[in-house]
């Protein structure tokens, strides 16, 4: 669609990064104010949340190398390339990079876990929301054809230039999907949060809706922009969704112990 914003000599301001930027900030902000509602130190998760970040860039694009390993193995230079550098990356390999870098700063800080997670549940939803326009502004992550009234055409040659789409072919618009799926979860969990709730609620629900809703989207990608399959049937996302909705389940369950004993 708009790749690109503008260009001025050697530099280009692209929609997806200025996006992902926003929606980086926007998460940001909306945890650090639920960090003071539930009386954590908004300075060390605003800290959590820059580290977190970098390692989610990172997790995000070593899951992208590695659900296209044949090819990178044969072209190990673009692994390093501006066009690997700009991309996106898979958003569970980012995610799961992130949850791993929370666990690690959490233990060093003394932050109690769930309820940090807690807070920064609905920023991720609303920031994956803004970064999925991005991405349907960049074109990456696009669906398959189809011949529907809200299918979409891309036809920009710069975005085929940078993240591979095909031109002129109606497709699902899979990026709106999820970004309509993610307000909603947003707004879910923003409704919970503010509301007394056990610690570990508010992330276990994200954890079953998102990856419960992307583990369906999967379907409707092109196979050509999906990571390698494992016996042609689930995409090394879908697997990894399926894993983190058993994640929430137990968060739930967990949380659900704790209010009856409670009681």
């Amino acid at each position: 669609m708009f790749p690109e914003i503008f260009r001025v000599g050697s530099f280009t301001l692209h929609s997806y990064g200025l996006l992902v930027a926003i929606a980086f900030l926007t998460g940001l902000l909306l945890a650090s104010r639920l960090a003071q509602r539930a009386g954590l130190n908004a300075d060390r998760v605003t800290s959590l949340g820059i580290y977190v970040a970098v390692a989610a860039i990172v997790g995000a694009k070593l899951l992208m190398v590695l659900g296209d390993l044949p090819y990178y193995l044969r072209n190990p230079s673009q692994i390093f390339s501006l066009a690997t550098l700009q991309a996106g990356g898979v958003f569970f390999g980012g995610l799961v990079a992130a949850l791993l870098t929370a666990v690690w700063y959490l233990r060093s800080f003394n932050l109690p876990a769930l309820r940090t997670a807690d807070t920064f549940a609905p920023g991720i939803a609303l920031g994956h929301a803004v970064g999925r326009v991005g991405c349907f502004l960049a074109g990456c992550c696009w669906g398959k054809p189809a011949d529907l009234p809200w299918s979409v055409t891309f036809t920009n040659p710069a975005a085929r230039d940078l993240v591979g789409v095909p031109l002129g072919v109606p497709l699902h618009p899979t990026q709106l999907y999820e970004a309509a799926a993610e307000l909603v979860i947003f707004a879910v969990l923003w409704f919970r949060a503010r509301r007394p709730h056990k610690d570990g609620s508010i992330i276990g629900v994200y954890l079953i809706s998102y990856p419960g809703f992307r583990f369906l989207i999967e379907f409707l990608r092109d196979p050509s922009d999906r990571s390698f399959t494992f016996g042609g049937l689930l995409s090394l996302t879908q697997w990894t969704a399926l894993a983190l909705v058993t994640a929430g389940i137990y968060l739930l369950t967990r949380s659900g112990r704790a209010l009856t004993r409670a009681a």
